[in-house]
C-alpha cells in the first residue's frame, strides 16, 4: 500500500512534546482536506497524534511503521470541522503532588507515558497505563478514586485526564509540567 501525503514532516528524533508541537505549527500551512505525514520515531507518538488530532478535530488517517520511523497520516480539517484544542481543567503541579504523597493521602497516580520510560524512573506505586492503551484499559481504574495523571511534560497526561473525564471519573487531575521535572523520590523497573 502507498500512502500519498501532500506535505511531510520530520520529527524523527523528537520526544514528547515536540512532534506534537511541530505537527500543530505545520498543519497550520496546508489547506482544508490535505493529509500531512508526520514521521517519528518517538514511539508515544501515535498515541499523541492521534489523541491531539481527535481533540482538535483533524482526521487521523492512521500510522504505518517503516522500520524504527512511524509515518502519522493526518487530514487537516475544514474551518466547520476543527474545534479549540482543550486543555483539562483540574491541574496540580508537582509541589502540589508531592504534598499528597508526603502527607500519605490517598491518591492514584497514573503514568501514561511509555512502557520504556516509565521502567527507567517512576513515581513510587504509579501505575503504568500508556495513553495509546488507555481506552482498553479503563476498567482497571476507579472511577472513585482520586486519579492523579502523570507525563513526561503534562502534555500526554493532559490528553488522559481528558478522556478519564469523558468516561466519567470525576476526580481526575493533570499533573504539570510532568517526570521531567520531578525532584521527588523514584523507582526503576530496569
Amino acid at each position: 500500500m502507498s500512502l500519498v501525503a501532500n506535505e511531510t514532516l520530520d520529527a524523527k528524533g523528537l520526544a514528547c512534546p515536540m512532534p506534537i508541537v511541530k505537527t500543530k505549527k505545520a498543519i497550520k500551512n496546508l489547506d482544508p482536506g490535505l493529509v500531512i505525514e508526520v514521521q517519528a520515531t518517538d514511539k508515544g507518538s501515535t498515541a499523541d497524534i492521534k489523541a491531539w488530532s481527535e481533540s482538535t478535530g483533524h482526521q487521523y488517517l492512521g500510522t504505518v511503521e517503516d522500520g524504527e520511523v512511524l509515518k502519522h497520516y493526518i487530514r487537516k480539517a475544514s474551518e466547520g470541522e476543527t474545534s479549540e484544542e482543550k486543555k483539562h481543567e483540574n491541574v496540580l503541579d508537582l509541589d502540589g503532588l508531592r504534598s499528597k504523597i508526603d502527607g500519605e493521602e490517598n491518591i492514584s497516580i497514573l503514568d501514561v507515558r511509555e512502557p520504556a520510560e516509565y521502567a527507567f524512573g517512576h513515581i513510587p506505586g504509579a501505575v503504568n497505563i500508556p495513553l495509546g492503551e488507555l481506552e482498553e484499559r479503563y476498567e482497571e481504574l476507579n472511577k472513585d478514586d482520586d486519579i492523579h495523571v502523570i507525563c513526561r511534560t503534562g502534555n500526554r497526561s493532559d490528553l488522559a485526564a481528558q478522556k478519564l473525564s469523558g468516561k466519567g471519573y470525576k476526580n481526575v487531575k493533570n499533573i504539570v509540567p510532568g517526570m521531567s521535572d520531578w525532584q521527588g523520590p523514584t523507582e526503576k523497573n530496569n
